[in-house]
């Protein structure tokens, strides 16, 4: 069993972050995944930098443009994590773009994410059409759990296929804005959770945009399985650096 599909049956409320590879400095991406993990983080969402960051918003994007001029590559990524393997085992999730998989190759990425212990790909530009017509097989050939969004305009229809398609969770965009753009939930967010919780979907939801501190963290949970904060902890490191991420995740989940 996949270690996404393993933690998502246990019974807590599951804590993912997200950070940029290559971010603050070049060479801190495995002890950022090594600290997040001893601090209580059940899932890391390693972003892979793009020069184009369409679903993201200031914060995420001056990152990546950052780990990008640091010099951050696939390549670099995957030799950094070669041995992550040997002192991590919470999941691992590479989030990014599909056009950096291309430049690599499509079955050479899935390849390599397979021998370091990737365990699944979250890619906002690939349409779930596109992702069973031609690399469905080579995402189950490696191991790879395919993690697809949805949003408050996604349709029924729409989520039901995404149910369908899905063994590990389903990332709940928690509005149509970019990342780091909202403080807190309205009721409109809240009656999206609901409706999503009362569809009884076979696949867990995660959900994700907005989240910053404990209560948001607590809104979020209260209707999904976990949630995911990125720009709130990559605003943390960049005024603290990386030296105490206890206590941004102890902020969370005291």
């Amino acid at each position: 069993m996949n270690r996404i599909q393993q933690k998502l049956k246990s019974d807590k409320k599951l804590f993912s972050i997200y950070f940029t590879a290559g971010y603050p400095n070049l060479n801190d991406t495995v002890q950022i995944i090594q600290d997040l993990e001893s601090s209580g983080v059940d899932m890391i969402e390693i972003g892979l930098p793009f020069s184009d960051p369409l679903a993201d918003g200031p914060t995420i994007q001056a990152s990546s443009t950052q780990a990008l001029k640091n010099g951050m590559t696939t390549a670099v990524l995957f030799d950094q994590l070669r041995d992550i393997r040997s002192s991590v085992n919470i999941p691992l999730i590479i989030m990014g773009y599909f056009n950096p998989i291309l430049q690599y190759g499509v079955e050479a990425f899935c390849k390599k994410c397979q021998e370091v212990g990737i365990d699944g790909l979250i890619l906002p530009d690939l349409p779930l059409d596109k992702y069973q017509e031609e690399y469905e097989a080579l995402f189950r050939k490696y191991g790879l759990l395919p993690i697809f969004l949805i949003t408050p305009q996604t349709s029924e229809a729409r989520i039901a296929q995404i149910d369908e398609a899905s063994d590990g969770f389903i990332y709940m965009v928690s509005s149509a804005s970019v990342t780091g753009s909202s403080n807190g939930f309205g009721n409109e967010q809240e009656s999206y959770f609901k409706r999503i919780a009362e569809m009884q979907l076979k696949t867990p939801q995660v959900i994700g945009f907005g989240i910053s501190d404990s209560k948001t963290f607590q809104q979020a949970t209260k209707w999904a399985k976990g949630a995911i904060i990125g720009s709130a902890f990559i605003k943390y490191i960049t005024k603290n650096g990386t030296g105490n991420v206890r206590e941004f995740v102890e902020q969370i989940i005291r």
